[in-house]
């Protein structure tokens, strides 16, 4: 159990460091007059959900059944929880310190990813309380619903490391978000103002990806390494997709869409990456970096929704594909966990039906309990900064 903890002590400061990576990559992003508020409010996110966590977030994920939904408040602030001894959730591969800190970041990362489809123009107050709400009445029960005995782990979905809990939520949560807040009063056209930025910061979610797909073993074995080769193969293969649609739509190659693509990649693989084969991790790059390129370019100008830096885009569209995907490729030969072949791997329908029912039921409850929490909170206080801040803003950059 030793050399577990370590590996999953090692892959947990892994995944704390995707955060700042995703605050360099929506900092590169942005006009330098939001630079600021763009990293402040994504490394805010290091501060509330981790106390948020440990008192209450934890026993709400993984202590106790209410009607397949929702945990108890048995663990409330740790209480009850024997840290050193074996977590019933892995099969006492770790620790149970280890497991709810690995998980801790998951809570971290998460509501991290939305912030990118309303910067420049949200209420700071408006989007912390926001969090903290979304947390108690979204992520918490949709971890607990996939990971944590509810309704979908009971029916056998595949989530290998957070394609239903992290980007389906986190990309549909963004996507309403920026349709209740409104388009931005600027606009601006073009490259990013800091590319160096945004490929450091893809660099470090990268890195940290390694961590957040391969740590979802929850023990340093084939499957791991499993895990972290197809993260690998799918993002390499998402890449060179964008480049090459880049090259076709456009006849440009840029370093921001080799940079998007490699994102799209590391999203899409995320729910299969510990269930399938090299052949199928290619294709499921593949298919979902077209599917997000497809619904960034030809899509979303449509739809007249201002997510600003694509959270859905990127984190909404691929995380979808490869939650469905898993269910055509998903394969007991690589992971004995897998009761039902995907649908193209010597399988039937069912585990497809199983995924595709599952990517639904988070997406319908994303928006019901999102839209909600939005509604409610509008009553409240304004969702959005002070027109005057705005007129500011703009003021400061016609001067």
């Amino acid at each position: 159990m030793s050399v577990n903890v370590l590996f999953i002590f090692l892959c947990s400061i892994l995944v704390l460091l995707m955060t700042p990576g995703l605050a360099f990559f929506y900092g590169g992003m942005v006009p330098r007059r939001d630079i600021n508020n763009t990293l402040m409010a994504v490394f805010i996110m290091c501060c509330v959900p981790v106390l948020l966590w440990i008192v209450c977030g934890y026993s709400l994920s993984f202590s106790g059944n209410n009607w397949n939904l929702i945990g108890n408040l048995h663990n409330f602030f740790l209480h009850h929880v024997k840290l050193n001894a074996g977590a019933p959730t892995t099969g006492g591969s770790i620790t149970n310190v280890a497991f709810l800190i690995f998980q801790m970041m998951f809570a971290v990362i998460t509501p991290a990813l939305f912030v990118g489809a309303v910067v420049e123009r949200i209420n700071f107050r408006f989007l912390l309380l926001f969090v903290v709400l979304w947390s108690l009445l979204v992520y918490y029960p949709l971890v607990h619903i996939v990971w944590g005995g509810g309704l979908l782990q009971s029916l056998g979905v595949l989530d290998f490391a957070g394609g239903l809990v992290v980007h389906i939520n986190a990309g549909v949560t963004a996507l309403l978000l920026a349709y209740f807040l409104g388009p931005r009063l600027i606009q601006e056209k073009g490259s990013p103002k800091s590319l160096s930025w945004v490929l450091l910061g893809t660099t470090f979610l990268w890195i940290g990806w390694y961590g957040f797909n391969a740590g979802s073993a929850f023990a340093i074995n084939g499957i791991a390494m499993q895990a972290m080769l197809t993260t690998t193969v799918a993002t390499a293969t998402a890449m060179l997709i964008w480049i090459i649609l880049d090259v076709f739509t456009k006849r440009n190659a840029t370093l921001f869409g080799i940079c998007s693509g490699a994102i799209c990649g590391l999203v899409a693989i995320t729910p299969a990456c510990g269930y399938v084969s090299i052949e199928s991790a290619m294709v499921i790059g593949a298919l979902a970096t077209m599917a997000s390129y497809g619904f960034i370019t030809v899509i979303k100008p449509l739809l007249k929704v201002d997510d600003t830096l694509d959270a859905f885009g990127c984190h909404g569209v691929s995380g979808i594909m490869g939650s469905v995907l898993t269910g055509l490729f998903a394969s007991k030969a690589i992971n004995p966990v897998v009761t039902h072949n995907g649908w193209l791997a010597g399988g039937n329908f069912h585990q497809f039906g199983i995924q595709l029912g599952a990517t639904l039921f988070t997406v319908v409850f994303t928006v019901v309990v999102v839209t909600i929490i939005v509604l409610v909170l509008k009553q409240i206080m304004s969702m959005r900064m002070r027109h005057e801040e705005e007129i500011v803003k703009r003021e400061l950059t016609e001067s």
